[in-house]
């Protein structure tokens, strides 16, 4: 076993001393993430997502339109004042607040806020309802005022903000989550998933390809150490490399502006991407042993990666497609893969739903790893 750990030592060294690993391993991941997730944020619910609304006063609107913006972010807004109307109207969401706000509305004066868009859609709809209720809210809280007897004031509206409310609702889930994840929360195990794949099943075989050819694995041979030594150490080499692959995607995710929340079982994802891991790198170590040309395993390993990442859900949430879709996912690796991922960090089902895609992948790489062990080629 030493001289397994020796060449699993070397191998990952001589692989991340190369540009094109680095390039695939550390860079690629990141602008991956911010792509597919940026393009896969508008496949969600609207609801479940603070959109921004652009407010815009005119002079001497008064402290009644600091507690309409608090309304409105009780409504998840995210509250955004341009300086200038030019910058207003490059807003999808404008509020205008007209001048004399607060005076015209305590003097009983008719007075209108005005919801813009740049968007059509249905989804305008709840934008209104969201506005009308903070503004109806902020009639309310003059109500109050009035019946505590002092007029409406910046400090009797703070008051009333800290005040407990008698009346609340309590909100729990009524059953398992059931809507899909997207954005970063799709893009980031889809992505790391998918590289994790396309790294060994590309550079690992193609080095593999490579060091047979130049003659290094029948220098190899002509050493005591035994064959399945060599083929343990190759695939212990890959295996290491994806680990730091996989460990430098987890942390960068947990940056801004990903901010991913990988949620109590982050532990068994540990345990799902290694294993995981050592069924990609046994994969990459049979298509190594069985490829004749770098040319060959590169366009191989790229094929087999987009497929399977496609088929997987990689580049999409799974759960919106036809249910015969979804059961073809179980069918490959990378949906197993996907499947515990978003068990255990969308859905909540907790690190004994992942259990099975464990053990079923760490089968995978045993066998894989045996078979490489038979057929691997020095020459």
């Amino acid at each position: 076993m030493k001289s397994a750990l020796f060449i699993a030592r070397k191998e990952v060294q001589y692989m991340l001393k190369a540009k094109e690993t680095l390039l695939w391993v550390f860079i690629m991941p990141p602008i991956f993430f911010f792509f597919i997730g940026t393009i896969t944020s508008g496949f969600g619910p609207r609801a479940e997502r603070q959109d921004r609304l652009a407010v815009r006063q005119g002079a001497d609107a008064g402290f009644l339109v600091d507690q309409l913006i608090h309304r409105l972010e009780e409504r998840d807004y995210e509250i955004v004042e341009p300086e200038t109307d030019e910058i207003f109207t490059t807003y999808n969401r404008r509020l205008s607040i007209p001048a004399a706000f607060t005076d015209s509305v305590l003097a009983g004066t008719p007075t209108t806020v005005a919801l813009a868009y740049k968007e059509g859609g249905l989804t305008n709809d709840y934008d209104k309802v969201r506005v009308m209720r903070a503004v109806y809210t902020v009639l309310a809280d003059m109500i109050v005022s009035g019946e505590m007897d002092h007029a409406p004031t910046p400090e009797g509206f703070a008051r009333l903000n800290e005040m407990p409310r008698t009346l609340s609702i309590d909100v729990s889930a009524a059953g398992e989550r059931t809507r899909p994840p997207t954005g970063y929360e799709q893009a980031i195990p889809g992505i790391m998933v998918m590289f994790t794949l396309l790294i060994m099943v590309t550079s690992g075989a193609i080095m593999l390809v490579i060091e047979r050819r130049q003659g290094l694995l029948r220098r190899l041979a002509s050493t005591p150490i035994s064959r399945f030594n060599v083929v343990v150490g190759k695939w212990g080499g890959k295996l290491a490399l994806a680990i730091v692959q996989i460990a430098f995607a987890m942390v960068i995710a947990l940056l801004p502006p990903f901010n991913m929340v990988w949620g109590a079982d982050w532990g068994m994802i540990l345990v799902v991407m290694l294993a995981y891991a050592m069924m990609m790198a046994a994969i990459g170590l049979l298509l190594g042993t069985f490829a004749r040309t770098d040319g060959q395993a590169a366009a191989i390993g790229v094929i087999a990666s987009n497929v399977l990442a496609a088929l997987g859900g990689c580049w999409w949430p799974v759960e919106i497609l036809p249910p015969w879709m979804q059961t073809l996912q179980l069918f490959t690796p990378t949906g197993w893969a996907m499947d515990a991922l978003h068990k255990l960090i969308s859905f909540g089902a907790g690190p004994l739903s992942a259990i099975p895609h464990v053990v079923g992948m760490s089968i995978g790489a045993v066998i894989l790893l045996a078979v490489s062990a038979k057929t691997f080629r020095f020459e």
